[in-house]
């Protein structure tokens, strides 16, 4: 890592942006993109007002803001380009898990409703692939495949070790589909769902299966089960709210558990994105195409900050660890509080190239 100076402009960023995505998009649309997401790591927020304000140009706030604004509502901007760059970018490219899950939010009248797969790494995911839900609720199975069957287009079946999702991500479809083409999963259901025992020839619900546990104590049942009609292993553990936590898996039920509880990760993916981040719930932006390009630049800024918490981590100063075992401060937020500081702070010191974090050389 080299010195860089704060006041040198961003022809580095200019530079590994247009790299990534290999002359597809044009450079005036680059250099606005980098200015963009520079001004989201300084301003933190998606308000387009605020950051026309922290745009580094010569140019008048309102002609930054018409900018933003005729991008937001005019380019097309293709959602893959951006995947890729981030995959790129992953610390790790074999053996990931990905985690499937929706935030949502309520503008108006609109319902913004957004499903995303992530990649879990140290704590929180990297969100890589998201659709936006035209509805409320939660996504239906034909929409779950579409994201997965875009994801292998793009990246590979042989990348993924497992999919993690929470129990509304379940359905006679989408687990059939997961069988079919033998992705390995993990995901939870509901207490009264309904298990058919082949080698009982019997139905019971899935907690009837767990009964007898004690707090904390984890099970797997050693035979292949139905549920919705598709062949799968059940594994589960007894929660201290006396409710249990029932997985479903495509095989290697007893790792379950460790592979489950990853999934919480594409939920301080979520927090990071929103208030502890960029706080995107708070545009007000409606139309869902909009609000889709609106993301693709938060992800950039994303995995930019998430990459230099992990090097600041890793080579610099670990994060503490607290006394329940989580740590301090999460790495994209360590990450990120660098750089709002490099570009705020003129008399902040650095011995690393922050450019160099969303570079894939």
């Amino acid at each position: 890592m080299k010195n860089t100076n704060v006041s040198s402009k961003d022809s580095d960023l200019i530079s590994s942006i247009e790299t990534h995505f290999k002359g597809t998009v044009n450079l005036a649309r680059v250099k606005f993109i980098s200015l963009f997401v520079t001004a989201l790591v300084k301003v933190r927020t998606v308000n387009f007002e605020s950051l026309a304000r922290a745009f580094d140009t010569e140019s008048a706030v309102e002609s930054n803001l018409r900018r933003i604004q005729r991008f937001i509502s005019g380019f097309s901007f293709d959602s893959s380009l951006v995947a890729r760059l981030v995959f790129a970018l992953l610390p790790i490219k074999t053996n990931l898990v990905l985690s499937i899950d929706r935030t949502n939010w309520k503008f108006g009248k609109v319902d913004i409703n957004i499903f995303m797969l992530g990649v879990v790494y140290q704590g929180v995911a990297f969100p890589l692939m998201f659709s936006m839900l035209p509805k409320r609720g939660n996504s239906n199975s034909k929409e779950r495949i579409a994201l997965i069957t875009k994801y292998i287009e793009l990246f590979g079946k042989d990348t993924i070790e497992s999919i993690v999702a929470d129990r509304e991500f379940v359905g006679e479809i989408w687990i059939k589909y997961l069988n079919d083409n033998n992705l390995k999963y993990y995901i939870r259901v509901r207490n009264n769902f309904k298990v058919f025992i082949p080698r009982k020839n019997k139905e019971v619900k899935a907690f009837w299966i767990f009964n007898n546990l004690k707090i904390n104590q984890f099970y797997y049942y050693p035979h292949i089960v139905k549920i919705n009609g598709q062949l799968c292993y059940l594994s589960g553990s007894k929660l201290k709210n006396g409710e249990f936590l029932i997985i479903i898996s495509f095989n290697k039920p007893e790792l379950a558990n460790e592979y489950y509880k990853q999934r919480w990760q594409i939920e301080m993916s979520f927090k990071a994105m929103k208030s502890s981040g960029f706080d995107i719930e708070k545009t007000h932006l409606s139309d869902l195409k909009r609000i889709e390009k609106l993301i693709l630049l938060v992800m950039i800024a994303f995995v930019w900050a998430y990459n230099i918490g992990i090097y600041i981590h890793l080579n610099i100063k670990k994060i503490k660890i607290k006394k329940h075992g989580r740590k301090a401060k999460t790495i994209f937020k360590t990450g990120l509080d660098y750089l709002t500081n490099y570009f705020l702070n003129a008399k902040f010191q650095t011995d690393i190239n922050i450019y160099d974090f969303l570079s894939c050389t």
